[in-house]
């Protein structure tokens, strides 16, 4: 993973150099390829120390409108209930599309996040959890 890099990088503005370290130290993060070439990635934590939640969600500009964004989520959500988690979160800004994109995947929605203090300041942060279905063992 860590040959991802650059992709990486490019497609996640939010995560400093030192953060990817640790994503791919600790598993915590998927690219996704596409005729061996990086086409997206998924990064997550644990919410509370317990609930895995989807921090970002990224497919490259120009693979965008392919499935491939719902095949890394579905992905992501069977890795997380054979891990015997039964719930994950996700989230987006309320001025951002993918709000429809979860809630047509089955997310609900779970309240929101105003932050408003200097440096911090940005539309609501819309939150959503699913319910994962009990894999069988």
């Amino acid at each position: 993973m860590t040959e991802d890099r650059p992709f990486w990088l490019r497609l996640d503005r939010h995560l400093p150099e030192e953060g990817f370290a640790r994503k791919v130290r600790d598993r915590e993060g998927y690219v996704l390829e596409e005729d061996g070439q990086p086409a997206g990635l998924l990064r997550w934590n644990l919410f509370w120390d317990e609930i895995p939640f989807c921090t970002l969600l990224a497919v490259a500009e120009d693979r965008r409108g392919q499935g491939l964004g719902r095949a890394l989520l579905a992905r992501w959500e069977s890795d997380m209930a054979a891990r015997g988690h039964r719930l994950v979160m996700a989230s987006t800004r309320a001025d951002e599309r993918a709000q429809g994109f979860y809630r047509r995947l089955g997310y609900r929605d779970a309240g929101c996040l105003l932050l408003r203090e200097a440096g911090y300041a940005q539309p609501a942060e819309l939150f959503f959890t699913k319910a994962l279905a009990k894999k069988e063992k």
